[in-house]
């Protein structure tokens, strides 16, 4: 669909203060303990992407932080939420376990009656992006292969499996963002994080998809959200503004680069309540 008007829908979202951000550990190429976090300028910039949200139309939730998880900011990584139902998540790295138990107790005091624990590695939406139909699903650095059929079991949706290859985009949504999720058509995304497998999949889905090039994916172009017409992203990927206008969409910069230093930017900060 392109130059066509787009329609925002409201959201509601999941977020946790970087109140006790740093990066004093590695577990991914972005970070550097040898880097120092500004944290006051951390949590402003986090809180712009919240208030941006939130002038938007959508509701923001905020998760409280732990002082010795200094990655909760990520609320991405922490579950799934499709229909009202949440599959919980199960870390890679033993720094970010208690981050699943956190995320799972926030749901079951919010009303959440269908929360599950997996039994195999999954990092959330870090890994999972949905779209009309399907579960796509990271593999490769963090997710296990063996979570995607558990995920496809527990939603009873089908699950897309893709193969990420360079350790730059450690999660799928680092190399790939759904721009709508009222479709099953609508994604841009980075084939240089892709298998060639991978990638063959993700041309014959998506034909028309926005291909990102190797200077905006590593500016984490897209880890982005979309409400449908409005896509924000990190504001240094300039390469995709023009693209996501040519389509109808309305690019929003935001600039996260302290958040970065973790690996992370605007998706990573964000958890979807569907």
């Amino acid at each position: 669909m392109r130059n066509a008007a787009r329609r925002a829908t409201a959201r509601r979202y999941l977020m946790c203060p970087p109140t006790h951000f740093k990066v004093t550990y590695s577990i991914n190429p972005w970070m550097d303990p040898a880097k120092p976090v500004d944290l006051p300028l951390a949590l402003a910039q986090w809180e712009d992407l919240r208030d941006r949200y939130r002038d938007l139309g959508h509701t923001v939730e905020e998760l409280e932080p732990h002082r010795e998880l200094p990655d909760m900011v990520f609320a991405a990584n922490g579950a799934t939420v499709v229909e009202g139902r949440v599959l919980g998540a199960r870390f890679a790295h033993s720094e970010r376990t208690a981050e699943a138990a956190a995320h799972r107790a926030w749901f079951r005091a919010h009303g959440y009656a269908d929360v599950y624990e997996p039994e195999h590695i999954n990092e959330g939406e870090g890994d999972f992006a949905v779209t009309a139909s399907w579960l796509l699903a990271g593999r490769g650095f963090r997710s296990s292969p063996l979570s995607h059929p558990e995920a496809q079991e527990f939603f009873g949706r089908p699950v897309i499996g893709l193969d990420l290859v360079d350790p730059r985009y450690y999660h799928l949504d680092t190399a790939l963002c759904v721009l709508d999720d009222s479709t099953d058509t609508e994604v841009m995304y980075y084939p240089g994080a892709f298998s060639a497998g991978s990638k063959a999949v993700l041309a014959r889905l998506f034909p028309d998809a926005i291909i990102a090039e190797e200077t905006d994916a590593a500016a984490l172009g897209l880890n982005a959200v979309s409400d449908g017409r409005h896509v924000l992203l990190p504001q240094a990927a300039v390469g995709l503004f023009g693209p996501l206008r040519e389509r109808g969409y309305e690019p929003i910069g935001m600039d996260l680069s302290e958040l970065l230093k973790g690996g992370g930017s605007v998706k990573c900060c964000t958890q979807e309540l569907r």
